[in-house]
């Protein structure tokens, strides 16, 4: 398997996979009637293995697993005012916690998961007083949720032992396919134990790009990246999440009586037709106005057109960084083009596009499966591109007839060209929930030529302080990463689709943020 070139791995920052011995089962996750249903095996704990644990991060990890979020929060801010502890320990142990009581089988817990590389990141980027905040706040909405799950008494992962070989992808795929989940389970710790972890994480490729889901390829890109915290050893504790979770996936879509996924039946057949067996030698840089027409060609497109585009784009021999652009940008004018919700739901007022909006849900899928396409071998770093395109496409049928800010909202900021008065109009529209003019004064600032550091430092306040219906810190990270690597020439579209959704949020304070900020003094 070639690996991504080393300026790659430098900007991406990720570690290699090497190997770990963590174990576990799936009924936890089904309910044992389910389980039955499906002939789903229960037996999947060894006996007279012990819990998984997890050396010396142990301790902090049993504290995050047992103690309430009101009582849990005094406690570690005192824990990082002494030194004892830093974020990166912080996060790596919530992570554990996170991964051994849920298994990537709870929506608020994998959510969470989610969500807590993105929030060390935004940390990083606050002053040093402020930096705690933003991993303080999901930490408690992690205690939260492992306390109304039954703590460690209801532990999902469990140790089991690796089978004798891991086969490789397709195998893996066809075992998930049949709900071998004990086997499919085992064959994966192999596979891991096999080494390199790498190639363990290729293989678990072929089973996630078998759905297009959001939650079931941004987890499986958030376990790759929670390596860098949590250390190499933990590779299965954490990857075996999205093996659990596409069993899970698969074992509902069975019992609910829908049909085999559409994409099944379109990768294979885009491969073949394609001949996309490897990328080509040479890769063609493409100008802006292609990356323009592609970006609408899979925002207006059926999932299976966009998909086929896509395919004949790489066999023409188009860089894999253009085509994931693309899909990127696809996926932003989504957020762009969302007339919002039609009703209200909890956290959710009618008119709203944050939380699990089709906007933010296709731009964080997008930006996961461009990583894992980084990060892959040949094969899956074209299916992923592939897959992502079908995923991202399809999803239009209400969208305005134009993005974001119209001509109206724009005027309304014609003779203002001082970008202070622009950021301050900026917050005020955050603080009256007005999309439109959010929108509107970032992409005016942005005509300026205002410097986006500031911009991206208010939006981070809120994405701090508001609850964002659990994907506020990832699609802050979203778009910080998009930005960044995005051409001039669409950058500041990134940045007016995350002031919408900073606007659509505010309002809903997140639950602990505010005693965090207290604890700190800051």
């Amino acid at each position: 398997m070639t690996r991504a070139s080393q300026s790659q791995r430098d900007a991406y920052n990720r570690r290699a996979f090497l190997q770990e011995v963590g174990q576990g089962m799936l009924v936890a996750g089904l309910g044992s009637t389910l389980a039955c249903d499906l002939g789903v095996s229960t037996a999947l704990a060894e006996e007279g293995l012990e819990r998984l644990t997890f050396g010396p991060l142990e301790p902090l990890v049993s504290l995050l697993q047992e103690t309430p979020p009101d009582r849990l929060q005094p406690i570690l801010v005192s824990k990082l005012s002494a030194g004892e502890v830093d974020l990166q320990q912080l996060t790596a142990a919530g992570l554990l916690a996170n991964a051994r009581t849920f298994g990537g089988e709870d929506y608020v817990g994998f959510h969470t998961f989610m969500a807590l590389p993105p929030a060390l990141q935004m940390a990083l980027e606050l002053p040093a007083a402020e930096r705690p905040l933003p991993i303080l706040k999901v930490l408690y909405r992690n205690s939260a949720r492992i306390q109304d799950f039954g703590g460690g008494e209801r532990e999902v992962l469990q140790p089991i032992s690796a089978a004798s070989s891991g086969g490789n992808g397709k195998e893996l795929r066809e075992l998930v396919r049949k709900l071998q989940a004990e086997e499919a389970e085992r064959r994966f710790a192999a596979a891991v134990n096999e080494g390199p972890a790498e190639q363990a994480y290729d293989q678990l490729q072929f089973t996630v790009q078998d759905e297009v889901d959001v939650h079931r390829v941004v987890l499986a890109w958030r376990a790759w990246e929670a390596l860098d915290l949590t250390g190499q050893e933990q590779a299965h504790t954490l990857l075996r999440q999205s093996l659990r979770y596409c069993l899970k996936n698969e074992a509902e879509r069975r019992q609910r009586g829908y049909a085999e996924p559409e994409i099944r039946r379109v990768l294979p057949r885009l491969l073949d037709q394609y001949q996309l067996t490897s990328l080509p030698a040479k890769r063609r840089k493409v100008d802006d106005a292609w990356l323009t027409s592609m970006a609408e060609t899979i925002f207006a497109s059926s999932r299976s057109e966009a998909a086929d585009a896509v395919a004949a784009a790489l066999a023409d021999g188009v860089d894999p960084e253009a085509v994931g652009q693309a899909m990127s940008q696809a996926a932003n004018l989504l957020v762009l083009h969302d007339p919002g919700q039609e009703k209200a739901s909890s956290g959710r007022p009618a008119g709203s596009v944050h939380g699990a909006s089709t906007g933010v849900h296709a731009s964080d899928a997008a930006n996961a499966w461009r990583h894992i396409a980084r990060v892959s071998g040949p094969r899956n770093t074209i299916a992923s591109l592939i897959v992502g395109a079908f995923h991202t496409a399809g999803q239009n049928s209400r969208a305005l007839p134009g993005p974001l800010p119209h001509a109206e909202h724009l005027d309304q900021l014609a003779g203002d060209s001082d970008t202070g008065s622009l950021l301050r109009k900026t917050d005020e529209a955050i603080r009256e929930n007005n999309q439109q003019g959010a929108c509107a004064a970032i992409q005016r600032y942005g005509e300026q030529g205002g410097d986006p550091r500031p911009v991206f430092d208010l939006l981070r306040r809120y994405a701090t302080s508001e609850d964002g219906a659990l994907h506020a810190e990832k699609y802050f990270r979203t778009v910080s990463e998009e930005f960044a690597t995005a051409r001039p020439a669409f950058r500041w579209s990134y940045l007016v689709a995350l002031g919408r959704v900073t606007a659509s949020e505010f309002g809903f304070p997140a639950p602990g943020a505010e005693q965090a900020r207290e604890l700190l003094k800051a």
